[in-house]
């Protein structure tokens, strides 16, 4: 398999899609999707993670809400990733993954992840080479326990924004009213950090890519939302699911 390069992917869509034909695509997938997830709830053979990763601004609480906010709550559940807390970093870096790893039926959305174990503590270097690459293989154990044990199926997406998009993104955060409560002054600085951080990223795809990630061009929502949409569209679809009968 090529190794993945950000800098020679697009982080827009191709230039012959038209926009209004992709968001109505996208309407239909949506309505197809609340079906499908109920029917996984109802089957209870499978479970699904889906991993959101990308850099400040470049959309993760959008295509949550957009995207995956249409399906019933009661079978959909989000976990959001920030700094461990301090009973957190006294044990092993999967212990507060592990505990909200998807039951069957479920969909479990991570907003960040595991990854950012080898992303943001390899860029402010509290995490070496050595240590990182011994969580990378962790992390691969870790998620074909999930398929093997549990039948989880894991869904992978980096939220491919450019440098141009998401300094507009947050510049906006400082003078849209419904955006300043987003707005924090350390992803102006974590920004600066852009060249080291695609290095990082890319080590990760290229070590911890089965499942294989999805690289979603993120400089306009309605692509990404068709992108998102149609993967879990069409990894639902596949797993064959009934109706349970009636119990006897």
């Amino acid at each position: 398999m090529s190794r993945i390069e950000l800098s020679k992917i697009d982080t827009r869509a191709p230039k012959d899609l038209d926009k209004r034909e992709v968001k109505e695509k996208t309407e239909k997938i949506l309505e197809e999707l609340d079906e499908l997830q109920n029917l996984l709830f109802a089957e209870g053979k499978h479970s699904v993670l889906i991993v959101i990763q990308g850099m400040d601004g470049s959309g993760k609480d959008g295509v949550i809400r957009n995207v995956l906010g249409n399906m019933n709550p009661q079978g959909v559940s989000v976990r959001s990733y920030k700094a461990p807390t301090p009973e957190e970093l006294s044990h092993d870096f999967l212990w507060r993954i592990h505990h909200y790893a998807p039951p069957k039926g479920m969909i479990q959305i991570f907003n960040r992840s595991h990854y950012e174990d080898i992303l943001v503590t390899r860029v402010h270097k509290w995490c070496d080479d050595e240590t990182a690459n011994k969580r990378m293989e962790a992390i691969n154990d870790f998620e074909k326990l999930l398929k093997k044990h549990n039948s989880t199926h894991i869904l992978k997406f980096y939220l491919h924004v450019s440098a141009e998009e998401q300094h507009e993104r947050l510049s906006e955060r400082m003078k849209d009213p419904t955006k300043m409560w987003k707005y924090n002054e350390k992803d102006f600085e974590e920004a600066k950090l852009w060249d080291v951080y695609m290095a990082m990223y890319e080590d990760c795809f290229n070590n911890c890519n089965n499942p294989p990630w999805t690289i979603v061009p993120a400089d306009q929502n309605w692509y990404k939302e068709y992108i998102i949409a149609s993967k879990l569209q069409e990894l639902l679809k596949g797993l064959d699911m009934q109706f349970p009968g009636l119990k006897k």
